[in-house]
């Protein structure tokens, strides 16, 4: 059985407890086999008028999520605290387990991040390895930065958890589009369904074919390492 790509597009009320167990079935109808990617901090948007309240969540959402994922690669954003920083924290939970996680490395100064927020250091942006894939995580903002895409080179994978502006939707579609070209591998971009944002969630092949999640909560695409490694071989442009 292949693995599924499972790109998430749901809307983020303001209810965290709604959201998390709109994630939860969710997860449920993908298969254990499968790399799922959900929008940048769904289960509790940017609401930083109940900050307190968004991180005494973020334990108990992610104890859940780790219950709920059993075999399959899940990548989502958490808001969190650690060692007394706040941070926008990516997480890959699999088999029941955090297997990664980092902070947002390029935080979004036009809407405010870098007031509430850490801001991680890029060399924490890096390729890990699970089930097979060489896969890495780039976080909505860091989407835009031609250096973190050098660091990802390799990837089979490339997850994007985003809440992407609607009015820079354009950007959304051809910033991925062109990392999976340029990196020649499948990208996995999951925005948010809420009225500011794109709703472009989507799967993108290394050959650049894209396919959106239009008004799908969740997308699957059929994986093909052969596409991989068919890209890297005709057109070879140094990428192992």
């Amino acid at each position: 059985m292949k693995y599924k790509l499972c790109s998430l597009q749901f809307t983020t009320t303001q209810d965290y407890d709604l959201n998390l167990q709109a994630l939860l079935k969710l997860l449920q109808d993908t298969p254990q086999k499968s790399v799922v990617v959900a929008p940048e901090v769904c289960l509790t948007g940017f609401d930083y008028e109940r900050f307190d309240e968004v991180l005494s969540f973020a334990s108990r959402a992610t104890e859940a999520i780790k219950n709920a994922v059993q075999k399959r690669i899940v990548i989502l954003t958490v808001i969190e605290k650690i060692d007394g920083k706040i941070y926008n924290m990516a997480k890959i939970f699999h088999d029941g387990a955090i297997i990664h996680q980092r902070g947002k490395a390029r935080l979004f100064r036009f809407g405010g991040e870098n007031n509430y927020f850490f801001q991680e250091s890029s060399e924490r942006v890096e390729l890990i390895e699970v089930a097979g894939f060489k896969l890495g995580v780039l976080i909505c903002f860091e989407l835009r930065f031609k250096l973190l895409w050098q660091k990802l080179e390799g990837a089979d994978i490339i997850a994007i958890p985003s809440w992407w502006g609607v009015l820079r939707k354009e950007h959304f579609k051809l910033l991925t589009q062109s990392l999976a070209i340029i990196n020649q591998c499948y990208v996995i971009a999951s925005d948010s369904a809420n009225e500011e944002c794109t709703k472009l969630s989507g799967i993108i092949t290394p050959f650049g074919v894209e396919e959106r999640n239009e008004n799908r909560a969740c997308l699957q695409v059929d994986y093909d390492k052969k596409e991989v490694q068919k890209m890297r071989r005709y057109l070879d442009v140094g990428i192992g």
